[in-house]
């Protein structure tokens, strides 16, 4: 897969009152900047499956992904790119309106194919991926987010992008656990911290240890209210750093309401990886935010 301009990844320290008096350190890897639409951790997690997929000889590529889901945006691109056929499968009914990453998912060539919650939550069941493949013959299969092992071994090379990596702690959203487990992977001697962004994560996915906070989804996944909005703009005026209202703005408000709760010792020094995947902000009504 074509490697996209890594050049332009910065590490951004941030300059805050709180941080100052805590003696706390915040850098945030700035993984947004890495493509307008293969963004953030998405090409580090599609990386393998992708040389996968070259390597063999399918039709196409599948994946799946819900209404919103910055992974099928990102998959959609990265084939529209390289000119493979794919095809992705969204949780829940066709909706009246398409939601903006569908419509964008679709204009980059994916076949779209909803399929009830009740059935998608069997989505890696072997029986449903055989009749999956009976409208999709020889399609090579990327799981939701890209997890796996392919997908975990690409996010275990984000720390590579450091400079330095002399932090005592990492830091990152948990979807489907993936960039965590690779972060895990390539950490040294630090304490890699996920902040869970669905609610009753933990009981569906309990093969996943570490350090996790499972209290900051603001009622669900892409669930928000006026406090994360309000987090968002004013993180935005304080750094110039855009967030979205599904990852990484609940991940930001997180970190900053550990340090008010004194959960890291002075002098600790953190990274917070920004996974990208601000196309979800299409959805909140225009104005709310100043980015």
């Amino acid at each position: 897969m074509q490697v996209p301009d890594i050049g332009k990844i910065t590490t951004d320290t941030i300059h805050a009152p709180i941080l100052q008096n805590k003696n706390v350190q915040i850098d945030v890897l700035r993984l947004d900047k890495i493509h307008p639409v293969i963004s953030g951790n998405k090409w580090f997690k599609l990386k393998y499956h992708f040389d996968n997929f070259n390597a063999g000889n399918y039709n196409g590529i599948l994946t799946f992904g819900g209404a919103w889901s910055n992974h099928i945006v990102a998959t959609a691109c990265a084939c529209y790119l390289q000119k493979i056929n794919c095809a992705g499968i969204i949780r829940g009914e066709k909706p009246l309106q398409l939601s903006a990453m569908l419509k964008d998912a679709e204009q980059y060539g994916m076949k779209l194919k909803f399929m009830s919650r009740e059935s998608y939550k069997d989505k890696d069941n072997n029986q449903l991926i055989e009749v999956i493949k009976r409208d999709f013959p020889n399609y090579y299969i990327i799981r939701e987010g890209g997890a796996g092992d392919e997908g975990e071994k690409g996010a275990a090379e984000i720390l590579d992008l450091l400079p330095a990596n002399n932090y005592t702690h990492l830091i990152c959203a948990v979807g489907t656990g993936t960039m965590f487990n690779g972060i895990k992977r390539s950490a040294k001697d630090q304490e890699v911290i996920g902040i869970v962004v669905l609610k009753g994560w933990q009981e569906e996915n309990n093969m996943i240890s570490g350090k996790l906070f499972y209290d900051y989804h603001f009622g669900g996944y892409a669930k928000y209210n006026p406090d994360l909005i309000g987090f968002m703009n004013d993180f935005f005026k304080l750094t110039n750093i855009p967030t979205d209202f599904v990852y990484t703005g609940k991940l930001a408000y997180a970190i900053y309401d550990l340090i008010k709760k004194d959960h890291f010792k002075p002098a600790s020094k953190i990274l917070m990886i920004h996974s990208g995947g601000l196309q979800g902000n299409a959805s909140l009504q225009k104005g709310s935010l100043i980015f």
